[in-house]
């Protein structure tokens, strides 16, 4: 049997460092002829089909007026090797600066929404505003996936994710049980 950890008291403010599993994504948006690019680590999927994801984009976020007027973005998934622009997208602002101009990632035009998919991540979903409701009250929206690209190769991609506090991690060794899993 294993053994039972040693525990001692954490600060609330900081669980996420355990429960934001997710990968970092790069949110781009549009609103008239304005775009921005948002690093985000506050996703989730909601539901398969049809495929709704949960995000938190903060009010006080360039690219929440874009997403909130525009009711679309585009989820972006960035791998490893990015990491000095996902980290430097998310420490600069978009209201005065071409994000996209200043951190060497080419705009490519999406197919379902207007706002436009970035050519060097790894895949690309197009997403439509589904519900507001927690907006205004929690900076939540729900999205509904409309369309999806994702390259060829390799299967399973290096993402970056984060623990907080300036510490990300990379995914790493994968594991797999398809005998024991059984999809409904």
């Amino acid at each position: 049997m294993k053994p039972a950890y040693k525990k001692e008291d954490f600060p609330v403010s900081k669980v996420r460092r355990f429960l934001e599993p997710g990968p970092i994504v790069l949110i781009s948006s549009k609103w008239k002829n304005k775009t921005n690019i948002m690093t985000l680590g506050w996703q989730t999927v909601m539901e398969f089909s049809p495929s709704l994801v949960g995000c938190m984009i903060s009010g006080g976020n360039y690219s929440f007026e874009l997403i909130k007027n525009s009711k679309e973005c585009v989820i972006n998934i960035p791998t490893a090797d990015m990491i000095d622009q996902i980290i430097d997208i998310g420490t600069n602002s978009g209201a005065h600066t071409d994000k996209f101009q200043k951190f060497g990632l080419t705009p490519e035009a999406s197919a379902k929404v207007g706002a436009p998919s970035i050519k060097e991540c790894y895949a690309n979903f197009e997403c439509k505003v589904v519900e507001a409701a927690l907006v205004d009250t929690y900076n939540f929206f729900i999205m509904e996936v409309v369309e999806a690209r994702v390259a060829a190769s390799p299967e399973f991609p290096q993402t970056v994710h984060y623990r907080g506090d300036g510490i990300f991690m990379i995914s790493g060794e994968h594991i797999s049980f398809p005998d024991r899993i059984k999809l409904l």
